[in-house]
């Protein structure tokens, strides 16, 4: 059984709510000086034990569990105690925080955090739960109605309670998208590892998927001495990037020979940014290479498949990991071992079907090895092992093109770092199999190949193209079929490009008749200590920090106000958002009464299409 649960934690007011995922019981709980639940809150966590249930919040092991814990262990305590344990958590350092997390073994109810597993603890996908009512399309998007730290009246403790009623209901809906991961947590620890892992996002379940191995090896991957259990690792203060170039690199191009002589001379002391900037320039198109990967593309073009041309587009299969196994790459401190424990890892993949868990639980442990080596608290740390991935990657991509070049009438239409797209005749593709199979043979890694009908290229971050067989493939600006940390902001946009450039239409007919109102709604969200406010008729009116709103016909122009620069200490920053734009807020869908500016639509569709068509 599972219980959805969120607590509000104020100096004069403690709340949890909670509801039941199977049946929708709910429950409500709080402790201030009007009403003392706290007999009730031991009792309903007895009932959980005693039914072995689990709490699911949304960054309920970082917040809401340490109150809650500190709360049990104590017996009875005040709203001010609890508070002041908040605001420890809140303030906490990286380093402090780990000192207010509770342990597996000492949690009074096993937890499930779906922060956690969707891996928005790290930097670049942190994700916040109003975010997510955003991209789950709820009709109300709600923040905070106090700020931190108010003594509340009773009056306001009822509405507290409605606004932690309503994140419990977006809990909830996130609960039900993350089923799927949190049954496979829960069969691959009894399956497939013996612990639990539940909590672990993809890559942490791939790294220890492939720890385990490594161990059961005999490999050594930790130390100790008086700090207690530490990674082993490889710091390296310089690589020589020469120790990155595979052997087998050979080029006949000027501008490709430029490439390799800097990477066989180049010494540096860090991976960020090492290269950026080297760019070759062959053919008329320019190869970008740096620490991300290699990247060349058209812009603004159309392509068509015909009964004299086709569209190839070839992918290395399993590109990382295959560099790895098939060039003995392994982490200094792991020894030759890691190779074979890779190699193993991969083979006994494919004996697994498609869908099961130890393929998918395979599948996570090849892909993760990689981010992990540069990962200054992991025991795969190692940049040179990172290096000689990315560059001698680079490199091979590099080498297939120019062998490609050489047929007459190809063209190379883009570019990335495990792949590339081509436009040729179609008498001519035996020759392109041919240089495929000499360089597979070289470099000891596979080819994939798909055929697209038709494809359209903005820019080097941007495509769409379709396959022969119907499927659609998206990148960048045409991507509508988002992730949960990104932005699902004007998706109308992308899906009328789409089918303008794939079925034809009339961009206005699409947008006025088009039935998911959803599509038009744009997202913006500022941080602590600015404020966004909306000016009507001169007049500001405080918006809150996470707003939806829609290009509208009437309404007011959004703007944001941000804390002053230190070259100016007393002058606040007000910046337009959609500058020139009527918007209309709408954090609460009822108010969303305003026409929608379909004009403004217009032009946003017309930047994805006018140019490729």
């Amino acid at each position: 059984m599972n219980i959805i649960f969120d607590t509000e934690v104020f100096p004069n007011c403690f709340l949890l709510c909670s509801t039941n995922a199977e049946t929708g019981y709910q429950q409500s709980f709080e402790i201030s000086p009007w009403c003392d639940d706290t007999p009730r809150i031991h009792a309903f966590i007895n009932a959980l034990v005693l039914n072995k249930s689990n709490m699911v919040g949304f960054n309920n092991l970082g917040f809401d569990y340490p109150i809650l814990h500190m709360l049990l262990k104590m017996g009875k305590a005040i709203p001010k105690q609890l508070y002041d344990k908040a605001m420890a958590i809140i303030k906490a350092t990286d380093a402090e925080k780990f000192s207010h997390m509770v342990y597996p073994s000492d949690r009074v109810v096993p937890q499930i955090d779906l922060y956690k597993i969707h891996h928005f603890d790290n930097k670049a996908r942190m994700t916040g739960l109003k975010a997510l009512e955003f991209n789950m399309r709820m009709d109300s998007i709600s923040d905070l109605p106090f700020p931190p730290g108010t003594v509340l009246t009773k009056e306001q403790i009822a509405t507290l309670k409605d606004y932690c009623w309503h994140d419990v209901e977006a809990t909830r809906l996130f609960y039900e998208a993350t089923k799927e991961q949190i049954a496979f947590r829960q069969q691959l620890a009894t399956t497939y590892l013996d612990r639990d892992v539940v909590n672990f996002s993809d890559v942490k379940l791939g790294k220890t998927i492939f720890e385990g191995h490594l161990l059961a090896s005999g490999v050594e991957c930790y130390q100790y001495g008086r700090g207690g259990r530490v990674p082993k690792q490889t710091p390296r203060p310089t690589m020589a990037l020469r120790d990155c170039v595979p052997p087998y690199i050979n080029f006949k191009h000027p501008e490709f020979n430029n490439i390799l002589a800097f990477f066989n001379a180049a010494v540096i002391t860090q991976t960020k940014g090492a290269f950026d900037g080297l760019v070759a320039k062959v053919d008329g198109m320019e190869f970008v290479f740096g620490t991300g990967g290699i990247h060349a593309s058209v812009e603004n073009e159309r392509f068509d498949a015909t009964a004299e041309m086709m569209i190839l587009d070839i992918d290395v299969t399993s590109m990382y990991p295959s560099i790895a196994i098939e060039n003995n790459y392994y982490p200094e401190h792991l020894g030759p071992e890691f190779v074979k424990v890779y190699r193993m890892l991969r083979a006994e993949r494919l004996l697994h079907p498609k869908g099961s868990t130890a393929n998918a639980a395979l599948k996570l442990a090849l892909n993760g090895v990689y981010g992990a080596s540069g990962d200054k608290f992991s025991i795969f740390y190692d940049p040179l092992f990172t290096m000689k991935i990315t560059v001698g990657g680079q490199l091979m991509m590099a080498m297939l093109a120019e062998q490609l070049l050489r047929i007459p009438d190809l063209r190379i239409i883009q570019v990335n770092t495990d792949g590339m797209t081509l436009h040729l005749p179609r008498h001519y593709k035996i020759l392109v199999d041919l240089e495929c199979f000499a360089w597979e043979r070289t470099t000891k890694l596979q080819l994939e190949q798909v055929e697209f009908d038709r494809m359209f290229v903005a820019d080097v971050n941007s495509y769409l193209a379709r396959t022969v067989d119907g499927k659609v493939k998206r990148k960048g600006r045409y991507e509508y079929d988002v992730e949960w940390h990104q932005n699902a902001s004007a998706l109308v946009v992308p899906k009328v490009a789409e089918h303008i450039l794939l079925h034809g239409g009339n961009i206005t007919d699409l947008l006025v008749n088009w039935q998911d109102k959803m599509d038009f709604m744009i997202r913006t969200k500022i941080t602590r200590g600015s404020a966004l406010v909306i000016e009507e008729r001169g007049e500001e009116r405080m918006l809150e920090h996470t707003q939806r709103y829609y290009a509208s016909v009437g309404g007011g122009r959004l703007f944001k106000y941000m804390p002053p620069l230190a070259k100016k200490p007393d002058e606040w920053r007000r910046i337009a958002v959609m500058s020139g734009e009527d918007v209309c807020p709408c954090n609460n869908m009822a108010n969303a009464k305003l026409p929608i500016n379909y004009y403004w639509y217009m032009k946003e569709v017309e930047t994805l299409t006018l140019g490729v068509m």
